[in-house]
């Protein structure tokens, strides 16, 4: 077997045996990757490492890749980015539940990608340590993530602009084939591609502006990657903020 040093970031994981997990990770050295996990759930409680594998947990371990198997295998897993209020929160946890399933849905590449990784790392770190604009935040990760996956819109906003989301082009008027995010919502979309997460606070939005910016940059993301729409989180999301 080739081993390897890596972190990763857990999306997804399953139940394999009595005391197994398979692991879906976005790695930093070999992109997305599946991993099994033998001897994770204790049933007496000693060494569950299990609490590791939490949605969006950021780990650090030694990788095994064996030709025979389309899974890796891993080894001295440890945390790499302790979480002080994430797992706690039941807003933060929502959103990253919501970010963990956005990622398992939409990214496959099994090859490195650091700026994709350096964002996701970074954005779990920023949720972690947030105080206010928490109800914007899985906004913000969207708009970001469907930028550095290569659809960010192609044009300067101005003020009164639509978004034109065939075209991925903010337009003065309402496109005539309708696909298309509404003035408020076109103006959101720039605010959330220029601003960092520490400015999510100051974003005017109520509770039904914030579910329908969701809806529409949903159709957004889903026009590129029809993989969006079976994110089930969503309705979480929309019952906590």
């Amino acid at each position: 077997m080739r081993s390897y040093k890596a972190k990763g970031v857990v999306l997804h994981t399953l139940r394999y045996g009595d005391s197994g997990l398979v692991v879906y990770m976005l790695t930093d050295v070999l992109g997305r990757q599946t991993y099994l996990v033998r001897g994770v759930r204790s049933r007496t409680g000693r060494g569950n490492r299990s609490a590791l594998f939490q949605p969006m947990f950021v780990v650090e371990f030694e990788g095994l890749e064996s030709p025979k198997s389309q899974m890796h295998r891993l080894k001295d897993l440890s945390s790499a980015l302790p979480l002080v209020s994430l797992p706690f929160d039941i807003r933060k946890s929502s959103i990253s539940l919501f970010m963990a399933e956005v990622l398992y849905r939409l990214i496959r590449e099994s090859e490195a990608n650091s700026p994709l990784f350096d964002f996701v790392c970074a954005s779990v770190a920023a949720l972690d340590a947030m105080q206010q604009g928490v109800a914007n935040f899985h906004l913000w990760f969207l708009v970001r993530l469907s930028a550095l996956l290569g659809f960010a819109p192609g044009n300067e906003y101005a003020p009164g602009d639509w978004f034109d989301i065939q075209e991925g082009l903010f337009t003065p008027h309402a496109p005539v084939h309708g696909v298309a995010m509404n003035r408020d919502n076109a103006r959101i979309l720039s605010l959330l591609s220029d601003c960092g997460p520490d400015e999510l606070a100051a974003l005017p939005l109520s509770r039904s502006g914030r579910v329908d910016f969701l809806n529409s940059v949903l159709v957004y993301v889903g026009y590129h990657l029809d993989a969006i729409h079976c994110v089930q989180s969503v309705r979480i999301l929309s019952e906590v903020f």
